[in-house]
Protein backbone atom coordinates (compact mmCIF):
# COMPACT_ATOMS: atom_id res chain seq x y z
CA UNK A 1 0.00 0.00 0.00
CA UNK A 2 1.04 3.40 -0.75
CA UNK A 3 -0.19 6.72 -0.29
CA UNK A 4 0.90 10.34 -0.92
CA UNK A 5 -1.07 13.20 1.04
CA UNK A 6 -2.06 16.43 -1.36
CA UNK A 7 -4.26 18.01 1.31
CA UNK A 8 -1.61 20.46 2.61
CA UNK A 9 -1.93 21.97 -0.91
CA UNK A 10 -2.47 25.84 -0.31
CA UNK A 11 -1.89 27.23 -3.73
CA UNK A 12 -2.57 31.23 -2.00
CA UNK A 13 0.99 31.22 -1.12
CA UNK A 14 3.01 32.99 -2.97
CA UNK A 15 6.88 32.78 -3.54
CA UNK A 16 9.17 34.71 -0.91
CA UNK A 17 8.37 38.54 -1.63
CA UNK A 18 11.63 39.68 -0.37
CA UNK A 19 13.89 37.37 -1.19
CA UNK A 20 17.41 39.11 -1.96
CA UNK A 21 17.85 38.65 -5.69
CA UNK A 22 21.14 40.51 -4.71
CA UNK A 23 22.51 37.91 -3.77
CA UNK A 24 23.19 34.58 -5.31
CA UNK A 25 20.16 32.20 -4.32
CA UNK A 26 20.74 28.83 -3.03
CA UNK A 27 20.06 25.38 -4.38
CA UNK A 28 18.37 22.39 -2.24
CA UNK A 29 19.26 20.28 0.80
CA UNK A 30 18.57 16.56 0.96
CA UNK A 31 18.77 14.54 3.68
CA UNK A 32 17.86 10.85 4.51
CA UNK A 33 17.88 8.45 7.36
CA UNK A 34 17.51 4.41 7.82
CA UNK A 35 17.03 4.00 11.63
CA UNK A 36 14.38 1.31 13.11
CA UNK A 37 13.39 2.30 16.36
CA UNK A 38 13.71 6.15 16.33
CA UNK A 39 11.25 8.80 15.16
CA UNK A 40 12.50 9.19 11.95
CA UNK A 41 10.21 11.81 10.74
CA UNK A 42 11.24 14.41 13.73
CA UNK A 43 15.26 13.57 13.08
CA UNK A 44 14.47 14.87 9.33
CA UNK A 45 12.32 17.66 10.68
CA UNK A 46 15.76 18.75 12.29
CA UNK A 47 17.58 17.90 9.67
CA UNK A 48 15.98 19.90 7.16
CA UNK A 49 16.13 22.68 9.95
CA UNK A 50 20.20 22.59 9.59
CA UNK A 51 20.07 22.98 5.91
CA UNK A 52 17.75 25.50 5.59
CA UNK A 53 19.81 28.04 4.24
CA UNK A 54 19.89 25.68 0.72
CA UNK A 55 16.31 26.60 0.32
CA UNK A 56 13.60 28.40 1.52
CA UNK A 57 11.21 27.80 -1.07
CA UNK A 58 9.25 24.41 -0.21
CA UNK A 59 10.09 21.90 1.88
CA UNK A 60 8.56 17.92 2.77
CA UNK A 61 9.33 14.65 4.37
CA UNK A 62 8.28 11.33 3.11
CA UNK A 63 8.16 7.90 5.58
CA UNK A 64 7.59 4.69 5.40
CA UNK A 65 6.46 2.42 8.00
CA UNK A 66 7.39 -0.96 5.99
CA UNK A 67 4.28 -1.13 4.22
CA UNK A 68 3.44 2.13 2.69
CA UNK A 69 5.13 5.65 2.20
CA UNK A 70 3.58 8.75 3.41
CA UNK A 71 4.35 11.90 1.86
CA UNK A 72 3.76 15.65 3.42
CA UNK A 73 4.93 18.48 1.57
CA UNK A 74 4.22 22.18 1.25
CA UNK A 75 5.86 25.93 0.19
CA UNK A 76 7.69 27.54 2.66
CA UNK A 77 9.84 27.24 5.40
CA UNK A 78 10.77 24.10 7.10
CA UNK A 79 8.85 25.26 10.50
CA UNK A 80 6.38 26.89 8.42
CA UNK A 81 5.45 23.49 6.87
CA UNK A 82 5.90 21.04 9.94
CA UNK A 83 3.92 20.93 13.36
CA UNK A 84 4.13 18.74 15.88
CA UNK A 85 1.21 17.11 15.22
CA UNK A 86 2.06 16.59 11.60
CA UNK A 87 4.85 14.77 12.57
CA UNK A 88 3.43 12.72 15.00
CA UNK A 89 0.63 11.31 12.35
CA UNK A 90 4.44 9.97 10.18
CA UNK A 91 5.29 7.29 11.88
CA UNK A 92 8.42 5.05 10.30
CA UNK A 93 11.70 3.84 10.60
CA UNK A 94 12.68 5.23 7.00
CA UNK A 95 12.36 8.89 6.25
CA UNK A 96 13.72 11.44 3.38
CA UNK A 97 13.62 15.11 3.53
CA UNK A 98 14.07 18.10 1.03
CA UNK A 99 14.26 21.95 1.30
CA UNK A 100 13.95 23.66 -2.06
CA UNK A 101 15.38 26.49 -4.05
CA UNK A 102 14.24 26.03 -7.10
CA UNK A 103 16.61 25.85 -10.43
CA UNK A 104 14.21 24.03 -12.96
CA UNK A 105 10.60 24.64 -12.18
CA UNK A 106 8.58 27.19 -10.65
CA UNK A 107 7.62 27.32 -7.58
CA UNK A 108 4.87 25.27 -6.85
CA UNK A 109 3.21 23.06 -4.63
CA UNK A 110 3.49 20.18 -7.44
CA UNK A 111 7.18 20.87 -7.79
CA UNK A 112 7.77 20.77 -3.89
CA UNK A 113 9.96 17.60 -2.85
CA UNK A 114 10.22 14.85 -2.09
CA UNK A 115 8.29 13.73 -5.38
CA UNK A 116 6.24 10.66 -5.50
CA UNK A 117 5.53 7.90 -8.07
CA UNK A 118 4.57 4.26 -7.91
CA UNK A 119 5.95 1.54 -9.91
CA UNK A 120 3.79 -0.66 -12.03
CA UNK A 121 3.73 -3.41 -9.36
CA UNK A 122 2.88 -0.73 -6.91
CA UNK A 123 5.76 0.40 -5.24
CA UNK A 124 5.78 3.66 -3.57
CA UNK A 125 9.28 6.02 -4.41
CA UNK A 126 9.72 8.83 -3.23
CA UNK A 127 12.65 11.42 -3.81
CA UNK A 128 14.67 14.48 -3.13
CA UNK A 129 17.13 16.05 -5.63
CA UNK A 130 20.02 18.62 -4.81
CA UNK A 131 21.47 20.25 -8.04
CA UNK A 132 20.13 20.77 -11.87
CA UNK A 133 20.79 18.53 -14.63
CA UNK A 134 21.38 19.84 -17.82
CA UNK A 135 19.62 17.16 -20.23
CA UNK A 136 16.31 18.03 -19.18
CA UNK A 137 14.95 18.48 -22.32
CA UNK A 138 16.14 15.06 -23.62
CA UNK A 139 14.91 13.50 -20.51
CA UNK A 140 11.15 15.12 -20.54
CA UNK A 141 11.05 13.74 -24.40
CA UNK A 142 11.97 10.05 -23.41
CA UNK A 143 9.57 10.47 -20.57
CA UNK A 144 6.84 11.85 -22.84
CA UNK A 145 7.08 9.12 -25.19
CA UNK A 146 6.79 7.15 -22.50
CA UNK A 147 3.65 8.74 -21.22
CA UNK A 148 5.27 8.88 -18.22
CA UNK A 149 4.48 12.65 -17.83
CA UNK A 150 1.04 14.62 -18.58
CA UNK A 151 1.69 17.66 -19.75
CA UNK A 152 -1.55 18.82 -20.76
CA UNK A 153 -2.68 18.09 -17.44
CA UNK A 154 -3.49 21.64 -15.19
CA UNK A 155 -0.67 21.79 -11.97
CA UNK A 156 1.79 19.27 -13.97
CA UNK A 157 4.93 19.30 -12.01
CA UNK A 158 7.51 21.06 -14.59
CA UNK A 159 10.95 19.94 -12.52
CA UNK A 160 14.03 17.98 -13.64
CA UNK A 161 13.57 15.82 -10.09
CA UNK A 162 10.37 15.37 -11.05
CA UNK A 163 11.18 13.84 -14.76
CA UNK A 164 13.90 11.85 -13.18
CA UNK A 165 11.59 10.20 -10.73
CA UNK A 166 9.10 9.03 -13.40
CA UNK A 167 12.01 7.23 -15.47
CA UNK A 168 13.28 5.47 -12.30
CA UNK A 169 9.83 4.58 -11.14
CA UNK A 170 9.18 3.44 -14.74
CA UNK A 171 12.49 1.31 -14.79
CA UNK A 172 11.48 -0.57 -11.64
CA UNK A 173 8.49 -2.49 -13.29
CA UNK A 174 10.91 -4.98 -14.88
CA UNK A 175 13.29 -5.10 -12.27
CA UNK A 176 14.51 -3.70 -8.67
CA UNK A 177 14.48 -0.27 -8.02
CA UNK A 178 18.33 -0.84 -7.14
CA UNK A 179 18.72 -1.94 -10.84
CA UNK A 180 16.78 0.33 -12.21
CA UNK A 181 18.76 3.15 -10.75
CA UNK A 182 21.99 1.73 -11.77
CA UNK A 183 20.10 1.96 -15.17
CA UNK A 184 19.21 5.34 -15.01
CA UNK A 185 21.76 7.00 -13.26
CA UNK A 186 24.37 7.26 -15.78
CA UNK A 187 21.97 8.72 -18.27
CA UNK A 188 21.76 11.75 -16.11
CA UNK A 189 24.26 14.66 -16.84
CA UNK A 190 23.96 17.55 -14.49
CA UNK A 191 24.65 18.17 -10.89
CA UNK A 192 22.79 15.60 -8.44
CA UNK A 193 22.99 13.99 -5.40
CA UNK A 194 19.71 12.05 -4.37
CA UNK A 195 17.96 10.64 -1.40
CA UNK A 196 14.98 8.10 -2.27
CA UNK A 197 13.03 5.27 -0.88
CA UNK A 198 10.73 3.01 -1.28
CA UNK A 199 9.14 1.13 1.31
CA UNK A 200 12.56 -1.07 2.49
CA UNK A 201 14.96 1.15 1.78
CA UNK A 202 17.00 4.08 1.63
CA UNK A 203 19.01 4.95 -1.47
CA UNK A 204 21.28 8.08 -1.79
CA UNK A 205 23.37 8.88 -5.09
CA UNK A 206 25.97 11.15 -6.21
CA UNK A 207 26.82 12.42 -10.18
CA UNK A 208 30.30 11.38 -10.94
CA UNK A 209 31.79 14.96 -10.63
CA UNK A 210 30.42 15.37 -7.07
CA UNK A 211 29.88 18.76 -7.68
CA UNK A 212 27.22 19.27 -4.47
CA UNK A 213 28.42 17.87 -1.19
CA UNK A 214 26.58 14.28 0.00
CA UNK A 215 28.32 12.94 2.70
CA UNK A 216 26.88 9.39 5.11
CA UNK A 217 26.46 9.71 9.06
CA UNK A 218 26.24 6.59 11.64
CA UNK A 219 23.30 6.76 13.84
CA UNK A 220 23.39 4.11 17.52
CA UNK A 221 20.28 2.44 15.52
CA UNK A 222 20.65 3.28 12.06
CA UNK A 223 22.00 5.56 9.06
CA UNK A 224 21.78 9.28 8.07
CA UNK A 225 22.57 10.56 4.68
CA UNK A 226 22.77 14.28 4.37
CA UNK A 227 24.19 16.93 2.37
CA UNK A 228 26.10 18.55 4.85
CA UNK A 229 28.32 17.86 7.98
CA UNK A 230 25.79 19.60 10.14
CA UNK A 231 23.24 18.16 9.66
CA UNK A 232 24.64 15.01 10.73
CA UNK A 233 25.59 16.88 14.21
CA UNK A 234 22.12 18.31 14.56
CA UNK A 235 20.74 15.02 14.87
CA UNK A 236 23.86 12.86 16.72
CA UNK A 237 25.35 11.16 14.07
CA UNK A 238 28.71 10.65 13.57
CA UNK A 239 30.36 11.29 10.57
CA UNK A 240 30.96 8.53 8.28
CA UNK A 241 32.41 9.49 4.76
CA UNK A 242 31.23 11.52 1.86
CA UNK A 243 29.41 9.46 -0.77
CA UNK A 244 31.93 8.96 -3.74
CA UNK A 245 30.67 10.62 -7.06
CA UNK A 246 29.76 7.86 -9.53
CA UNK A 247 28.40 5.81 -6.03
CA UNK A 248 24.80 5.11 -5.14
CA UNK A 249 24.45 3.63 -1.60
CA UNK A 250 21.16 1.28 -0.65
CA UNK A 251 20.75 0.91 2.96
CA UNK A 252 18.26 -1.52 4.84
CA UNK A 253 18.02 -4.53 6.76
CA UNK A 254 21.42 -5.79 6.17
CA UNK A 255 23.28 -3.30 6.07
CA UNK A 256 24.86 -0.55 3.42
CA UNK A 257 25.71 -1.61 0.61
CA UNK A 258 27.62 0.67 -2.99
CA UNK A 259 27.55 0.48 -6.04
CA UNK A 260 29.57 2.25 -8.76
CA UNK A 261 27.24 3.42 -11.59
CA UNK A 262 30.10 5.94 -13.18
CA UNK A 263 33.70 6.79 -12.85
CA UNK A 264 34.59 9.58 -10.48
CA UNK A 265 35.77 12.56 -12.03
CA UNK A 266 35.75 15.29 -9.17
CA UNK A 267 34.60 18.68 -9.92
CA UNK A 268 33.03 19.99 -6.57
CA UNK A 269 31.87 23.39 -6.39
CA UNK A 270 34.08 25.92 -5.05
CA UNK A 271 31.05 28.31 -4.14
CA UNK A 272 29.90 25.55 -1.57
CA UNK A 273 33.48 27.00 0.19
CA UNK A 274 32.62 30.22 -0.45
CA UNK A 275 29.09 31.40 0.43
CA UNK A 276 26.34 28.44 0.69
CA UNK A 277 27.31 25.72 2.81
CA UNK A 278 27.22 26.52 6.63
CA UNK A 279 30.70 27.44 8.72
CA UNK A 280 30.45 24.33 10.39
CA UNK A 281 30.36 21.94 7.82
CA UNK A 282 33.17 20.54 6.02
CA UNK A 283 33.83 19.17 2.60
CA UNK A 284 36.76 17.04 1.59
CA UNK A 285 37.70 16.87 4.88
CA UNK A 286 38.27 20.50 4.73
CA UNK A 287 36.33 22.65 7.18
CA UNK A 288 34.43 25.62 5.34
CA UNK A 289 35.07 27.85 8.53
CA UNK A 290 38.38 27.31 8.07
CA UNK A 291 38.74 28.26 4.34
CA UNK A 292 36.69 31.04 4.65
CA UNK A 293 39.35 32.42 7.37
CA UNK A 294 42.06 31.44 5.11
CA UNK A 295 40.40 33.51 1.99
CA UNK A 296 40.08 36.35 4.53
CA UNK A 297 43.92 36.03 5.55
CA UNK A 298 45.12 35.54 1.73
CA UNK A 299 42.75 38.70 0.68
CA UNK A 300 44.60 40.85 2.93
CA UNK A 301 47.65 39.70 1.10
CA UNK A 302 46.52 40.32 -1.95
CA UNK A 303 44.85 43.63 -1.60
CA UNK A 304 46.31 45.37 1.33
CA UNK A 305 45.16 48.97 3.00
CA UNK A 306 45.27 51.23 5.68
CA UNK A 307 42.38 51.66 7.56
CA UNK A 308 41.37 51.44 11.50
CA UNK A 309 38.71 49.21 11.45
CA UNK A 310 37.82 45.41 9.46
CA UNK A 311 33.93 44.48 9.90
CA UNK A 312 32.22 42.18 7.89
CA UNK A 313 28.62 42.07 6.30
CA UNK A 314 27.05 39.38 8.36
CA UNK A 315 26.54 36.69 8.66
CA UNK A 316 28.80 35.52 5.24
CA UNK A 317 31.23 38.20 5.32
CA UNK A 318 32.49 37.47 9.14
CA UNK A 319 34.84 34.27 8.71
CA UNK A 320 36.82 36.27 5.96
CA UNK A 321 36.54 39.63 7.86
CA UNK A 322 38.30 37.40 11.08
CA UNK A 323 40.72 36.06 8.45
CA UNK A 324 41.64 39.73 6.96
CA UNK A 325 42.26 41.53 10.11
CA UNK A 326 44.31 38.16 11.20
CA UNK A 327 46.55 38.90 7.68
CA UNK A 328 46.79 42.42 7.88
CA UNK A 329 46.97 43.44 11.95
CA UNK A 330 44.00 45.79 11.66
CA UNK A 331 41.58 45.31 14.69
CA UNK A 332 38.65 43.42 13.63
CA UNK A 333 35.27 44.79 14.95
CA UNK A 334 31.58 44.62 14.58
CA UNK A 335 30.05 47.54 13.07
CA UNK A 336 27.11 45.99 11.11
CA UNK A 337 23.94 44.38 13.37
CA UNK A 338 21.91 41.66 11.89
CA UNK A 339 18.15 41.03 12.43
CA UNK A 340 18.08 37.23 13.13
CA UNK A 341 14.49 37.39 12.55
CA UNK A 342 14.42 38.85 9.11
CA UNK A 343 14.46 36.10 6.79
CA UNK A 344 11.83 34.84 3.76
CA UNK A 345 8.48 36.07 4.27
CA UNK A 346 5.13 35.08 2.57
CA UNK A 347 3.77 38.60 3.82
CA UNK A 348 3.91 40.49 0.68
CA UNK A 349 6.09 44.03 2.10
CA UNK A 350 4.32 47.33 1.60
CA UNK A 351 5.83 50.04 -0.70
CA UNK A 352 7.39 51.89 2.61
CA UNK A 353 8.98 48.69 3.91
CA UNK A 354 10.50 47.75 0.62
CA UNK A 355 11.89 51.29 0.30
CA UNK A 356 13.76 50.79 3.46
CA UNK A 357 15.67 47.66 1.75
CA UNK A 358 19.07 46.62 3.47
CA UNK A 359 18.03 48.67 6.48
CA UNK A 360 15.54 45.57 7.50
CA UNK A 361 18.38 43.20 7.89
CA UNK A 362 21.40 45.45 8.64
CA UNK A 363 22.10 48.60 11.01
CA UNK A 364 25.32 50.27 11.31
CA UNK A 365 26.78 51.10 14.94
CA UNK A 366 27.38 54.67 14.91
CA UNK A 367 29.44 54.29 17.79
CA UNK A 368 32.03 52.08 16.30
CA UNK A 369 31.83 53.63 12.82
CA UNK A 370 31.90 56.94 13.41
CA UNK A 371 35.35 58.76 11.90
CA UNK A 372 36.74 55.37 11.14
CA UNK A 373 38.36 53.92 8.21
CA UNK A 374 36.70 50.83 7.44
CA UNK A 375 37.41 47.71 5.75
CA UNK A 376 34.21 46.36 4.61
CA UNK A 377 34.82 42.29 4.33
CA UNK A 378 31.43 40.50 1.95
CA UNK A 379 31.46 37.17 0.38
CA UNK A 380 30.47 38.00 -2.82
CA UNK A 381 28.96 40.65 -5.32
CA UNK A 382 26.19 39.88 -7.92
CA UNK A 383 24.56 42.77 -8.98
CA UNK A 384 25.95 44.81 -6.76
CA UNK A 385 22.71 46.58 -5.12
CA UNK A 386 23.33 45.41 -1.81
CA UNK A 387 26.62 46.46 -1.45
CA UNK A 388 26.30 50.28 -2.74
CA UNK A 389 23.08 50.09 -0.08
CA UNK A 390 24.95 49.64 2.81
CA UNK A 391 28.36 52.24 1.60
CA UNK A 392 25.73 54.45 1.72
CA UNK A 393 24.51 53.79 5.15
CA UNK A 394 27.87 53.26 6.31
CA UNK A 395 28.93 56.69 4.87
CA UNK A 396 25.18 58.15 6.43
CA UNK A 397 26.59 57.01 10.00
CA UNK A 398 29.91 58.73 9.85
CA UNK A 399 32.43 56.16 7.83
CA UNK A 400 35.67 58.32 6.84
CA UNK A 401 36.44 55.89 3.95
CA UNK A 402 34.97 52.64 2.82
CA UNK A 403 37.16 50.08 1.19
CA UNK A 404 35.43 46.97 -0.08
CA UNK A 405 37.19 43.23 -0.33
CA UNK A 406 35.20 40.24 -1.56
CA UNK A 407 35.87 36.80 -0.62
CA UNK A 408 35.38 35.45 -4.36
CA UNK A 409 36.61 36.28 -7.61
CA UNK A 410 34.12 38.35 -9.79
CA UNK A 411 30.86 36.72 -10.78
CA UNK A 412 30.62 36.86 -14.35
CA UNK A 413 29.12 33.30 -15.58
CA UNK A 414 25.75 31.94 -14.59
CA UNK A 415 25.72 28.09 -13.19
CA UNK A 416 24.28 25.52 -14.53
CA UNK A 417 24.82 22.71 -11.67
CA UNK A 418 22.10 24.06 -9.21
CA UNK A 419 22.50 28.01 -7.84
CA UNK A 420 20.27 30.32 -8.78
CA UNK A 421 22.88 33.54 -10.07
CA UNK A 422 21.32 36.36 -12.22
CA UNK A 423 21.72 36.07 -16.10
CA UNK A 424 25.17 37.22 -16.96
CA UNK A 425 23.72 40.43 -18.89
CA UNK A 426 22.56 41.62 -14.84
CA UNK A 427 25.75 40.73 -13.07
CA UNK A 428 27.86 43.75 -12.29
CA UNK A 429 30.98 42.33 -13.33
CA UNK A 430 30.01 42.02 -16.91
CA UNK A 431 28.85 45.70 -17.01
CA UNK A 432 25.81 45.78 -15.56
CA UNK A 433 24.73 49.36 -13.60
CA UNK A 434 29.04 50.85 -14.58
CA UNK A 435 27.78 52.65 -17.59
CA UNK A 436 29.64 49.98 -20.23
CA UNK A 437 30.95 46.56 -20.91
CA UNK A 438 34.54 46.44 -19.22
CA UNK A 439 37.43 45.22 -21.34
CA UNK A 440 39.73 44.01 -18.70
CA UNK A 441 40.24 42.99 -15.12
CA UNK A 442 41.07 46.60 -13.94
CA UNK A 443 39.00 48.36 -15.87
CA UNK A 444 36.18 45.78 -14.32
CA UNK A 445 37.33 46.81 -10.80
CA UNK A 446 36.88 50.32 -11.40
CA UNK A 447 33.41 49.94 -12.74
CA UNK A 448 32.53 48.02 -9.79
CA UNK A 449 34.18 50.38 -7.10
CA UNK A 450 32.48 53.61 -8.92
CA UNK A 451 28.88 51.73 -9.50
CA UNK A 452 28.74 51.11 -5.63
CA UNK A 453 30.68 54.01 -4.08
CA UNK A 454 33.88 52.50 -2.52
CA UNK A 455 36.72 54.39 -1.83
CA UNK A 456 38.90 51.17 -3.24
CA UNK A 457 37.66 47.49 -3.76
CA UNK A 458 39.74 44.30 -4.33
CA UNK A 459 38.52 40.78 -4.93
CA UNK A 460 40.51 37.40 -3.79
CA UNK A 461 41.87 35.65 -7.21
CA UNK A 462 40.71 32.71 -8.36
CA UNK A 463 43.98 31.11 -7.62
CA UNK A 464 43.64 32.42 -3.88
CA UNK A 465 40.84 31.31 -3.16
CA UNK A 466 41.31 27.70 -4.45
CA UNK A 467 44.73 27.14 -2.58
CA UNK A 468 42.20 27.85 0.46
CA UNK A 469 40.67 25.15 -0.22
CA UNK A 470 42.98 23.01 -0.08
CA UNK A 471 42.04 21.20 -2.69
CA UNK A 472 43.56 20.76 -6.27
CA UNK A 473 42.10 23.03 -9.13
CA UNK A 474 41.37 19.82 -11.03
CA UNK A 475 38.85 18.52 -8.76
CA UNK A 476 36.98 22.10 -8.36
CA UNK A 477 34.36 24.11 -10.44
CA UNK A 478 34.90 27.40 -10.43
CA UNK A 479 32.56 28.05 -13.87
CA UNK A 480 30.86 30.77 -12.41
CA UNK A 481 34.19 32.87 -12.07
CA UNK A 482 36.10 31.41 -15.05
CA UNK A 483 33.57 29.91 -17.77
CA UNK A 484 35.10 26.70 -17.69
CA UNK A 485 32.08 24.30 -17.24
CA UNK A 486 33.10 20.66 -16.13
CA UNK A 487 29.92 19.06 -17.73
CA UNK A 488 28.64 19.75 -21.28
CA UNK A 489 26.51 22.16 -21.57
CA UNK A 490 23.85 21.49 -24.93
CA UNK A 491 22.91 24.28 -27.44
CA UNK A 492 19.24 24.37 -26.08
CA UNK A 493 16.54 23.27 -23.94
CA UNK A 494 18.84 24.57 -20.31
CA UNK A 495 17.25 26.70 -18.07
CA UNK A 496 14.52 27.58 -15.20
CA UNK A 497 11.76 27.38 -16.90
CA UNK A 498 12.49 24.92 -19.92
CA UNK A 499 9.81 22.45 -19.10
CA UNK A 500 7.28 24.87 -18.91
CA UNK A 501 8.10 26.37 -22.62
CA UNK A 502 8.23 22.40 -23.69
CA UNK A 503 4.39 21.78 -21.61
CA UNK A 504 3.07 24.82 -23.00
CA UNK A 505 4.20 23.99 -26.79
CA UNK A 506 2.61 20.29 -25.89
CA UNK A 507 -0.56 21.92 -24.76
CA UNK A 508 -1.00 24.16 -28.51
CA UNK A 509 -0.74 20.90 -30.06
CA UNK A 510 3.11 21.41 -31.31
CA UNK A 511 4.27 17.56 -30.84
CA UNK A 512 7.84 18.47 -31.68
CA UNK A 513 8.33 20.46 -29.05
CA UNK A 514 11.94 19.88 -28.40
CA UNK A 515 12.61 22.47 -31.28
CA UNK A 516 10.94 25.16 -29.65
CA UNK A 517 12.29 24.96 -26.57
CA UNK A 518 14.58 27.57 -25.58
CA UNK A 519 18.03 28.33 -23.49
Amino acid sequence: MVSADPSVHTPNLLAPADEDENEPREECGVFGVWAPGEDVAKLTYYGLYALQHRGQEAAGIAVSDGSQVLVFKDLGLVSQVFDEQTLAAMPGHIAVGHCRYSTTGSTTWENAQPIFRTTAVGTGIALGHNGNLVNTAELADRARKEGLINSRRPGAATSDSDIMTALLAHAAADSTIEQAAMSLLPTLRGAFCLTFMDEHTLYAARDPHGIRPLCLGRLDRGWVVASETAALDIVGASFVREIEPGELLAIDADGVRSSRFANPEPKGCVFEYVYLARPDSAISGRSVHATRVDIGRRLAMEHPVEGDLVIPVPESGTPAAVGYAQGSGIPYGQGLMKNAYVGRTFIQPSQTIRQLGIRLKLNPLREVIRGKRLIVVDDSIVRGNTQRALIRMLREAGALEIHVRIASPPVKWPCFYGIDFASPAELIANGAGTGSAPEDFDEMVEGVRRSIGADSLGYISTNGMIAATEQPKSRLCSACFDGKYPIELPDEGIGKNVLEGMFESLAEGNDNANALLRP
